[in-house]
């Protein structure tokens, strides 16, 4: 069978998945958020961001990365979702912020390099559990082999944890 054959039906398919927009998290986020808040039934909303705000935040902060979680008309917290560079390649990470703006959890969710994949563990991880977005991370543990993803993770955290500090000064979240 060749490859040529199946080549319109598999552009097809990438470009609806390519215009596709996240309308909710994917479950493996939605587990994590109720595990983090202890709760069955919540709802996600997306923020509307002006596009000069946009640009004035270290982060991108979008519909499809961002949300707003609430169980009914209550604010429960928001969960980021975002690509950080690795050596070679990127890995994605999910922070999950409680109503207070405090990381309630952080989590590698794709490791994609050989090395570097100990970012990954819980026992790393927590040490960003709690920091607030006024919180530096000069105090969170290097890794021998892992020196780049260290840094990258430690950078979109500190990232995400300064946009949230400006939206919240501003009265947008």
């Amino acid at each position: 069978m060749k490859l040529s054959r199946w080549m319109p039906f598999l552009v097809a398919v990438f470009m609806i998945m390519s215009f596709n927009t996240i309308q909710n998290p994917s479950k493996k986020i939605q587990k994590e958020v109720k595990n983090v808040f202890e709760m069955e039934s919540f709802s996600y909303s997306s923020l509307e961001i002006a596009d000069a705000t946009k640009a004035k935040l270290p982060s991108r902060i979008s519909d499809e990365n961002f949300f707003i979680v609430k169980q009914g008309a209550n604010l429960i917290g928001y969960v980021y979702i975002d690509k950080a560079p690795s050596k070679t390649a990127e890995f994605d990470y999910l922070v999950i912020f409680d109503k207070n703006l405090s990381i309630a959890r952080t989590k590698v969710l794709v490791y994609r390099e050989e090395y570097g994949g100990e970012i990954g563990s819980r026992r790393w991880l927590k040490q960003f559990i709690g920091k607030k977005t006024n919180d530096n991370l000069n105090d969170v543990a290097a890794i021998s082999g892992a020196t780049i993803s260290v840094r990258s993770m430690k950078i979109a955290v500190s990232n995400i944890m300064k946009s949230l500090d400006y939206l919240n000064k501003n009265k947008l979240l």
